[in-house]
C-alpha cells in the first residue's frame, strides 16, 4: 500500500479507540455511530492487512502489529498536536510556551527561573501543576513542551525523554527567628527527638533526610510530612518547628527575619530537571530555558 491509500481519518479513530481502550466510549468521545467506528477501523485493518484489535469481552485488546501502529499513530497525532499549540497565539505574534512542573516544586523556584518571560510581551506561557507520571504522558503527547521536576527519570523504548539538569541547591533546615540562631543547629546530631516538619514519603529530599538520619542514628520527632512547598512553607512560618525545605521556598520569609537558616547539611541537595522528547520541535524560548538564559534562580 503507498501512503497515498491510507486514510488518516481512520487512522486518527484507530488512534481514539486504542487510547481509550473502549468502542462505546470511544465513539460518544468522537461523537459518531460505534457502527460506523467499527466499521472504519476494519476499513484500515483491511488496507493494512492486519488485525490491529482482539475483543476481549466488553473491551478491546491491542494486537502486536496494533501497538506498532499505535506507536506510529501517537507521533503523527501528538505532532499534530504540537503543530497546533505552536500556531496558536500567531496571529497575534506571540510565541506559546507549555509548562507542566511537579507539584512538589518550589513555585519560587519557578517563578525565580520563568520571571524574564513574565516582562516578556511576544510570550504566553501556559503552566501546568500535578504527578511527574500524568505531565510525562502529556509530554509525550505533545500536549506540553517541557516537565520540570526535582528528580530525573529514565529513558525506555517505549518512553524517550531527555533530562537536562537545571541547578542545584543545598536544603536547609529552617526555623522561627524569634526562637532560633542562625546557623544554631548541629545537623544531624541536633536532630534527636527535635520536632521536624518534612517533605513527604515521595519526595527525593525525604529520601535523602531518612538516610541521613539513618546513618547518624538519630530520630527526630515528625510533626508534619507535606508533598506541597506551598504548604510547608506555610507550617515552616506558622507551626514554631524546625523544617526541612529549599531555602527558595522561604525566601520572602528569610529576607524578612520571621524565619532563618537554622542548619544545613553537604548531605542534602535538591537537583532540578527540565524534561523534553528527543525529537520535540525547537523552540527558542525553550533552548534558552533549558541552557539557563531564560532567567536565573536560586539554584546553584
Amino acid at each position: 500500500m503507498n501512503l497515498e491509500q491510507l486514510n488518516f481519518r481512520h487512522l486518527f479513530y484507530f488512534w481514539r479507540v486504542a487510547k481509550v481502550g473502549h468502542l462505546t466510549r470511544a465513539a460518544k468521545e468522537l461523537h459518531t455511530s460505534q457502527s460506523s467506528l467499527s466499521a472504519q477501523i476494519r476499513q484500515l485493518e483491511e488496507r493494512l492487512g492486519e488485525v490491529l484489535f482482539n475483543r476481549d469481552g466488553r473491551g478491546l485488546i491491542l494486537t502486536d502489529t496494533g501497538q506498532l501502529v499505535l506507536t506510529y499513530a501517537e507521533d503523527i497525532f501528538g505532532l499534530s498536536r504540537q503543530m497546533l499549540g505552536r500556531l496558536q497565539g500567531r496571529s497575534e505574534g506571540v510565541t506559546r510556551l507549555r509548562i507542566g512542573s511537579v507539584a512538589t516544586m518550589s513555585r519560587n523556584y519557578q517563578e525565580n527561573r520563568l520571571r524574564p518571560l513574565l516582562t516578556d510581551p511576544t510570550v504566553m506561557l501556559t503552566l501546568e501543576s500535578g504527578l511527574l507520571d500524568d505531565l510525562l504522558t502529556r509530554l509525550l503527547e505533545h500536549q506540553l513542551d517541557v516537565v520540570l521536576a526535582n528528580e530525573t527519570v529514565p529513558s525506555e523504548a517505549n518512553r524517550p525523554l531527555h533530562c537536562h539538569f537545571l541547578g542545584s541547591q543545598a536544603i536547609s533546615f529552617v526555623g522561627p527567628g524569634a526562637l532560633w540562631q542562625p546557623l544554631g543547629l548541629r545537623v544531624p546530631e541536633d536532630l534527636d527527638g527535635l520536632d521536624i516538619a518534612l517533605p513527604g514519603p515521595r519526595s527525593a529530599i525525604r529520601a535523602q533526610f531518612d538516610a541521613l538520619c539513618a546513618s547518624a542514628k538519630v530520630s527526630p520527632r515528625v510533626r508534619a510530612e507535606v508533598d506541597d512547598m506551598a504548604m510547608l512553607r506555610l507550617i515552616a512560618r506558622d507551626s514554631g518547628w524546625v523544617t526541612v525545605l529549599p531555602e527558595v521556598v522561604v525566601q520572602d520569609e528569610l529576607l524578612s527575619g520571621s524565619l532563618v537558616c537554622v542548619g544545613r547539611s553537604t548531605l542534602l541537595e535538591e537537583r532540578f530537571y527540565a524534561i523534553t522528547t528527543p525529537h520535540r520541535h525547537h523552540i527558542e524560548l525553550l533552548d534558552r530555558l533549558l541552557s539557563g538564559s531564560a532567567g536565573t534562580s536560586l539554584a546553584r
